[in-house]
């Protein structure tokens, strides 16, 4: 890169899924939306903040079709690329699809950065595509100011085995798939805070591909599905509440945490997303009087790439759970249940 361009990072205002606009300033500006054409076939549009779009187009199969991008979280353009594109899938993954193809979506300061830099980028994308056995099947590019890059993904469910957001059930068991941390580690990225093996934890965590997803959809004791990403932990499970009309009881001391997350939280590195996802929801959570500003932190932090949130039946849960093990997850945990009630979030 140009010397006065060192880092990726410098060309953006904010990064990963940490640029989200906040959880209630996107519901103003939906809410003013005007009411679109709603066809019987659209199976999941934009009524529960679900993960993607789903259109039924036969008996047996829907379309899944989602998109997302984001500037940079990190500085190696080659891992940019593939957290940007893992993170794009997941959503395929998160209502029991399977992908079938990406479209790429790229916007670049060509001016600034070196082509082979923007050819990077490009193929670490490719390369998670490949491994989730797709090909990137065209794409739209354009100059901007800041680096952007992200995919539309496509991909197939069974209409009876589509795992919606807000279809959980009282007495449901929550589980999360992967650890949270990922936005502190981000800031603390930024200050050169992190140690070379902190990196390696945050990339194998944000380019671990969410496959259990179809396999999940296929239990019955399976009941919702969601994935966590820029409005942190707190901010997915409440539109999972609100959705299902449910209140959900965390346990805080079981949530799978990045090694050294609260460490780098006391010492002052976390996202502005934080603050702006707790400002968003914070009035429907209640927390135990024992836990800080830490814990509160990394409740609300932004994950790029996270992991499912998975609302089960209490029999299904070893079953759950040996889905994940198999495919890799060794962090995934039972975090906490969900019960009648209003809805929101109590965390102890």
């Amino acid at each position: 890169m140009p010397e006065q361009i060192k880092r990726l990072t410098q060309l953006s205002h904010g990064g990963g899924c940490g640029c989200k606009i906040a959880p209630a300033v996107l519901e103003k500006i939906l809410g003013g939306m005007p009411s679109g054409i709603v066809p019987p076939q659209l199976l999941v549009g934009t009524e529960t903040s679900d993960d993607a779009a789903v259109y039924q187009i036969n008996s047996q199969q829907a379309i899944v079709a989602t998109t997302d991008f984001f500037m940079p979280i990190v500085n190696d353009p080659f891992d940019f690329g593939r957290i940007a594109a893992t993170n794009a899938i997941s959503d395929v993954y998160a209502m029991g699809g399977t992908p079938l193809f990406a479209l790429a979506l790229v916007g670049m300061p060509v001016n600034v950065l070196p082509l082979d830099t923007i050819g990077r980028i490009l193929e670490g994308g490719e390369t998670i595509c490949r491994n989730a056995g797709i090909p990137i099947a065209g794409g739209h590019t354009i100059d901007s100011v800041e680096p952007i890059y992200g995919l539309v993904a496509i991909g197939l469910v069974n209409p009876a085995h589509l795992k919606r957001n807000s279809s959980a059930r009282p007495g449901d068991k929550l589980i999360l798939g992967k650890q949270l941390g990922v936005g502190v580690y981000s800031a603390a990225l930024k200050k050169d805070a992190l140690h070379d093996s902190d990196y390696e934890a945050m990339i194998a965590s944000t380019t671990q591909l969410n496959t259990p997803g179809p396999v999940l959809a296929c239990l019955d004791g399976v009941h919702a599905v969601t994935d966590v990403t820029g409005f942190g932990l707190l901010g997915h499970l409440m539109e999972m509440c609100k959705g299902s009309g449910l209140r959900a009881l965390v346990n805080y001391a079981d949530l799978p945490l990045l090694s050294r997350a609260r460490e780098f939280v006391d010492a002052g590195y976390a996202t502005g997303a934080s603050g702006r996802n707790w400002t968003s929801y914070g009035d429907r959570v209640r927390m135990a009087e024992h836990l800080d500003a830490t814990a509160r932190t990394l409740l609300t932090d932004p994950q790029t790439s996270g992991g499912l949130l998975v609302s089960c039946a209490p029999d299904t849960v070893t079953e759950v759970l040996s889905v994940f093990l198999q495919q890799g997850f060794s962090h995934v945990s039972v975090i906490g249940e969900l019960s009648e009630g209003e809805y929101g979030i109590d965390v102890v």
